[in-house]
């Protein structure tokens, strides 16, 4: 590679040897621009050696910056696993051997979580171990359409309500135990990205995640999430075995919220959710059912206000009640009725030792116009939870009538207000 200083010492050394021996004047003219042609010549190509070596030098950044880039995707596929272990304390006022004990301490839920994604395709699935059971919540594969819209299938959430929960607490509110809060079923969901201010969610689920009316499991009551397993006529008990078994298939249910900013720290989601499908007795079809719901979700600094009202009708000629089952158990509700919640909290971060946040709640909900003219189902929690580090702990009194898990059923017609106080601690990894 030529330089200028190699191009200067050729010229110093050709000056000297023309000035040694050229006496004419024309030959040194003549000599003189040879040399500056020649001189010419050299910083021409030492001009094009430089342009080649920037070039080369910048290709290998790239290269390089493409190599890491492409190793930093591959770094980030894979699937995570996760899950946690929970335990419970309660102490009710509808079991005398429970008050007697001074409550009882048991074993709630080991819970594995997967989580990730290879290539293009995502993966979020969900198995939970109880003493009782084994349930699958979720299980589905998803793919990101574009920037706003993606795609799930498989055991997914069906869309419907204050999302993802219409509560706070460890009970969630009535509408869990009526199928309406945190349902999962199989089937396809798209989900648009909240953007310019709305949110929109399709799906269409073909039946319920234990494979409908006739699907090969051992118990239709071994599931995480509520689903109407079949219809009660006049004879049957409350918690019996579902006589006349029925399930739901072919249900299309959509979400619909806009989300209103009022300032950088109020926002509030108003939204519409509606789904309806039909019900198969495993020959043909026997009736149908719907839902609607009206909800909103605001947030003002650390505090949250959820409200919600909505209706649901299983329809099936003479039937007014229907069966439900879920954690191993059935029980039943109304074929029809109105549902109402309204739920406060106040989040609050703290920082005592391993101790980051508590809320604060107060939920409230009540089931009411029920077809079979059962009494209305009332529940009402006040509570908090804390988060320390991988644990996170509830505790919740709740008050109640005719409400699954505090001394009642949803198609109870009691009068009696019961009481539970309740501790759930998790530790999540």
């Amino acid at each position: 590679m030529f330089s200028l200083r190699s191009i200067n010492l050729i010229a110093a050394v050709g000056l000297c040897h023309f000035s040694a021996h050229a006496t004419d004047t024309d030959d040194i003219k003549q000599q003189l621009a040879a040399l500056k042609a020649q001189i010419a010549a050299l910083e021409q190509r030492l001009a094009e050696q430089e342009v080649t070596s920037k070039k080369t030098t910048t290709l290998l950044v790239q290269q390089q910056t493409e190599a890491v880039s492409k190793q930093e995707t591959n770094d980030s596929d894979g699937i995570k696993l996760g899950g946690a272990i929970r335990t419970n304390y309660s102490h009710t006022s509808y079991s005398d051997g429970n008050k007697n004990r001074g409550g009882d301490f048991d074993f709630d839920i080991f819970r594995l979580n997967l989580n990730g994604s290879i290539g293009d395709v995502l993966l979020n699935a969900e198995i939970r171990f109880f003493d009782y059971m084994t349930a699958v919540k979720y299980a589905y594969v998803g793919y990101q359409l574009n920037e706003d819209w993606q795609v799930q299938a498989g055991i997914t959430q069906v869309p419907f309500g204050n999302w993802p929960y219409n509560s706070h607490n460890y009970f969630f509110s009535t509408n869990y135990y009526l199928g309406l809060e945190d349902d999962h079923d199989l089937g396809l969901l798209f989900k648009r990205q909240l953007a310019d201010n709305w949110q929109l969610d399709l799906g269409f689920f073909k039946n319920d995640e234990l494979g409908g009316v006739d699907g090969y499991v051992s118990s239709r009551a071994d599931r995480y999430s509520y689903d109407v397993v079949g219809y009660r006529l006049g004879d049957d008990g409350i918690y019996d075995d579902p006589a006349q078994p029925v399930g739901e298939y072919n249900t299309f249910a959509g979400r619909f919220a806009y989300q209103f900013e009022h300032s950088s720290d109020f926002t509030t989601e108003l939204g519409l959710s509606a789904l309806a499908g039909g019900l198969h007795n495993g020959n043909s079809r026997a009736g149908s059912y719907n839902a609607w719901a009206l909800h909103l979700n605001s947030h003002y600094q650390r505090w949250n206000l959820q409200l919600q009202h909505g209706e649901y009708h299983y329809d099936i000629d003479d039937v007014e009640r229907m069966a439900v089952g879920a954690y191993a158990f059935y029980d039943s509700i109304a074929a029809k009725a109105k549902t109402s919640t309204i739920n406060l909290a106040y989040s609050l971060p703290v920082e005592w030792g391993p101790v980051t946040g508590l809320q604060f709640y107060n939920n409230y909900g009540l089931v009411y116009d029920k077809s079979d003219n059962s009494r209305d189902t009332m529940m009402n929690v006040t509570g908090f939870s804390v988060a320390a580090g991988g644990l996170f702990t509830y505790f919740d009194l709740v008050h109640a009538r005719n409400q699954p898990f505090v001394g009642g059923s949803a198609a109870g017609d009691s009068a009696e207000t019961e009481r539970r106080f309740n501790i759930n601690i998790g530790y999540y990894f």
